[in-house]
């Protein structure tokens, strides 16, 4: 009677194989045949069980059916692995060797039911620490998937999956998108355990915690969430967590998509969720009070809750003397402010406000200026779209040949420009300066939306001029006190203004005055370190 049950039930599922289709009409076999919703119990019969994973992972010649014996000829069992993602040694050394010789000394009557011989593979046989049981088919398969070795056994019910994963994975290195002088040189990869485990090397807690999950119905990605708990509020990580639980997605292919997913303004220019290849950057974080979240099959960490002095903040920061890095803190909000509001000034100061132009830098670029026959926006227009196709054809390009392509293309184009009349030389140095001014910002999604908000500026400072530049920083000031990551005031401490965190914005004191850690994450225990520094003279 179970049989017949089972038999019609597969036969449910194997019809949903065959759709029309929509280019020929006719009935064609598709894919994988659709896995039914709940739970859905294995068979004890071995032959079911593998019929039911072939029509399950149907054209899938990947997976690899081994059947044998253990020990005696009586006790038939099988072994399935997705190849490609295993290590087939392995599978040789801790499963068909112990289960097909080990177990003739065991049993050498073959006595034994089905029963005891699971028990037997179980606690036995199996040379390895990691096994997973499970009554379930979806389980099972969800488990080949992701690199298990599935053992069934005939008679029962159930199966094991051992870890066996053998898949390439690249070595842990130096990141190349927060390359720093003084500081550690590990990068997080694609892989979320070597991940998980650089932060556990330099966070030795337990109460570091990482809870896993899996997103996307397709791809099923593992997600980790990591915290300190007793650190970080537990209201920000409760917040984070609904969020990730309510993705809905068939997909999730890099931590990008996860980023868009669970931000609270998506339609902001402003990136409102950091991101870092660095662990002891995620670390620091960590310990100030946020939530880390690591996606497997990228080396991009994401960082929440974020704030907008964040991304003008680098790890090396922290890692030499304060007063070099308030000095070099300092010159990177210039030279933010630069990258956004440079061109404007030009168009708006030689095209409306000539009287604020000393009088011989006006002479000179009256000069210049000889002869074009554009306005200075649509050559500010020009120049800009320019630079920013050869930016791009240089990150498009192999690295041999992309950096000297964006440079020496530059150099070319902007001289070229120039000797044949269409743009002045003072434009030409005004946006050089633009583009190094954008460079020298650390957050690389920060550094795009400030490229981005430079063009409506240029066309308010030609339509307004200066004008249009104070009402253009006031609608984007207005629009970032607006903004919340998770709770927290994206412009903050700045406004809302918080005293007691001024330490580390503009500038860094020195790590013996950092005493708490940032009130604006709210964190449970806001003192970092009880004791000023240490007397060298005691």
């Amino acid at each position: 009677m179970r049989r017949k049950h089972l038999g019609s039930f597969l036969r449910s599922v194997l019809m949903h194989q065959f759709r029309p289709s929509r280019q020929s009409g006719q009935t064609q076999e598709q894919g994988n045949a659709a896995q039914p919703a709940g739970k859905w119990p294995m068979s004890k019969s071995l032959s079911e069980n593998i019929a039911t994973f072939k029509s399950i992972l149907n054209k899938c010649d990947d997976v690899i059916y081994r059947e044998f014996f253990i020990g005696e000829e009586k006790n038939r069992a099988a072994v399935i692995w997705l190849d490609g993602t295993v290590d087939r040694a392995l599978i040789d050394e801790i499963i068909l060797q112990p289960l097909m010789q080990e177990a003739r000394k065991l049993q050498p009557d073959g006595n034994l039911n089905p029963g005891q011989v699971y028990t037997m593979v179980r606690d036995v046989l199996l040379n390895t620490s990691s096994i997973n049981e499970t009554v379930d088919v979806n389980d099972s398969v969800d488990k080949i998937l992701t690199g298990f070795c599935i053992v069934l056994i005939d008679g029962t019910d159930g199966s094991l999956a051992i870890s066996t994963r053998g898949e390439q994975m690249r070595s842990v290195t130096e990141p190349e998108t927060e390359a720093v002088i003084r500081g550690p040189r590990q990068g997080f990869t694609e892989n979320i355990r070597v991940g998980s485990a650089l932060l556990r090397r330099i966070i030795k807690t337990p109460e570091l915690k990482m809870e896993t999950l899996k997103i996307g119905r397709l791809t099923k990605t593992d997600v980790v969430l990591a915290h300190i708990h007793g650190i970080a509020d537990e209201n920000v990580v409760n917040e984070v967590r609904r969020r990730l639980q309510g993705i809905q997605v068939d997909s999730i292919l890099e931590s990008a998509y996860i980023e868009e997913l669970i931000e609270d303004q998506p339609f902001s220019p402003f990136p409102q969720i950091a991101h870092t290849e660095r662990p002891d950057k995620a670390a620091a974080e960590l310990l100030e009070g946020r939530v880390v979240i690591l996606v497997d099959g990228t080396p991009f960490a994401l960082i929440a809750p974020t704030v907008f002095v964040q991304f003008l903040q680098s790890s090396e920061d922290y890692y030499e003397r304060f007063y070099f890095a308030s000095l070099i803190r300092g010159i990177r909000f210039l030279f933010m402010l630069i990258a956004l509001s440079l061109p404007s000034i030009y168009i708006a100061a030689t095209t409306y406000h000539q009287e604020m132009v000393p009088t011989s830098l006006l002479i000179s670029i009256a000069a210049a200026r000889e002869g074009i026959p554009f306005p200075a926006f649509v050559e500010a227009l020009l120049m800009e779209i320019a630079f920013e196709a050869l930016r791009e054809a240089g990150v498009r390009l192999p690295k041999t040949v992309g950096q000297a392509v964006s440079i020496v293309g530059a150099l070319v184009i902007g001289e070229a420009a120039v000797r044949a009349g269409i743009v002045s030389s003072a434009m030409v140095i005004i946006v050089s300066l633009t583009a190094i001014s954008s460079f020298a910002i650390p957050g690389f999604n920060m550094a795009i939306t400030v490229r981005m908000l430079r063009f409506p500026m240029m066309v308010l400072a030609a339509v307004f001029g200066f004008y249009g530049i104070a009402l253009a920083f006031l609608a984007i000031l207005i629009h970032v006190c607006s903004l919340k990551s998770f709770g927290v005031p994206y412009f903050a401490p700045i406004a809302p203004f918080r005293r007691k965190d001024m330490k580390d914005v503009f500038f860094r004191v020195p790590w013996w005055l950092m005493k708490r850690r940032p009130g604006l994450l709210q964190p449970e225990d806001a003192r970092r370190q009880n004791h000023s520094r240490p007397d060298p003279q005691s």
